[in-house]
């Protein structure tokens, strides 16, 4: 009988330590736990599609409000693609900014992904957001909708963007 109990509590213990992977939430300033290499693959997957996404909608007219082919604001955009990966995002802009991890004094860690935010035409507030799909040492390159000329790729070495950026969020 004892050997039973003995064995029944073993059992028990092994079961209750099985090991889950975190949700990691942290906010500005807090230390993120350390991913491993299936959770980077599965985040690397995860991006090149949102960017697959968003890159098959290059060309499609800019719309104010827009969240389909028939044409895209820029938070409808990023709303649209992330919603495909079953993200949520909230519908605009300022409110997306505030979704994710704030790479703010770390721009070097942006990656493919992230979302880019800025405030344009000398707004107070961010009113612009894009999704990074390149990132080297002197330039990110990112897909956005842009009023002029729609879903289109730039560049944060065009000065209008490099002098607007503000932001960028770690969603993934």
């Amino acid at each position: 009988m004892k050997n039973f109990i003995l064995l029944l509590l073993l059992a028990s213990f092994f079961t209750a330590c099985k090991s889950t992977s975190p949700i990691i939430t942290s906010k500005k300033g807090e230390k993120r736990e350390k991913s491993s290499r299936s959770e980077n693959r599965r985040t690397d997957k995860v991006a090149d599609h949102l960017i697959d996404l968003a890159a098959d909608n290059i060309g499609v007219r800019y719309k104010y409000g827009g969240t389909t082919r028939s044409g895209f604001d820029c938070s409808g955009l990023m709303y649209t693609v992330f919603n495909a990966e079953n993200i949520v995002l909230p519908r605009n802009s300022y409110e997306q900014s505030k979704i994710g991890v704030v790479l703010n004094q770390k721009r070097e860690q942006a990656q493919k992904g992230d979302l880019i935010f800025f405030k344009t035409d000398n707004s107070k507030i961010i009113n612009h957001v894009g999704i990074i799909t390149e990132v080297s040492e002197d330039e990110i390159k990112f897909i956005h909708s842009s009023t002029s000329k729609g879903v289109i790729i730039s560049s944060t070495k065009q000065a209008y963007y490099r002098n607007a950026l503000v932001q960028i969020n770690r969603v993934l």
